[in-house]
């Protein structure tokens, strides 16, 4: 990653990496927990697919885990490309890697589950590797509380950036005349 004097997000150089929100995954996690990742996860991949910003989707083991929870399929735009994997971190997904490198952003913003798992071991990844790596404390979950809790002060150790939904959406639009923002601004009610 190029040397950067911030942190915040900018649309020209975020991709959204949805994570793993699978339904019998999801039916293991806390209810409310399920229901938040999974609502913003659809609001983030809708804001992204206004502001052309590319989006990632991983499943894992589909086989066994089945395919992505229905209404975040039914969200995604075509553009959003998928990776099956069986690794933990995406970053051993087939062509993950190469297709990251190609959309030459350096700002990954990552929501799913478990954070404890797959999201902790993608996001360190992703700092070795030299991208600026966003996690969505509203947006990740672990089937324990304090399993998220402790992978978020990990991953946050190691300088990954803890944020929320409604920080990207608005750090997305940087100002309110943006041509865009009645749009996303409905994602937030």
């Amino acid at each position: 990653m190029t040397e950067s004097t911030t942190t915040l997000l900018d649309i020209d150089n975020s991709v959204l990496l949805i994570v793993d929100i699978q339904t019998k995954l999801l039916n293991v996690m806390p209810e409310k927990a399920a229901e938040d990742i999974l609502e913003n996860s659809i609001r983030l991949s809708n804001a992204a697919n206004l502001l052309n910003i590319p989006v990632f989707l991983t499943e894992q083991y589909p086989n066994g885990l089945g395919s992505t929870a229905e209404p975040l399929k039914q969200a995604l735009h075509h553009s959003t490309t998928t990776f099956e994997k069986t690794h933990f971190s995406c970053l051993e997904a087939n062509h993950f890697k190469n297709s990251l490198q190609n959309t030459k952003r350096q700002q990954v913003i990552i929501v799913g589950q478990e954070a404890h798992v797959c999201i902790l071991q993608t996001a360190l990844e992703l700092i070795a590797a030299g991208y600026q790596v966003h996690v969505l404390e509203d947006s990740v979950c672990s089937r324990k509380e304090e399993h998220k809790f402790y992978a978020l002060q990990r991953m946050q150790q190691q300088g990954v950036i803890i944020s929320n939904f409604e920080s990207v959406l608005f750090e997305w639009l940087k100002d309110s005349q943006h041509e865009k923002f009645n749009e996303l601004s409905a994602l937030l009610r």
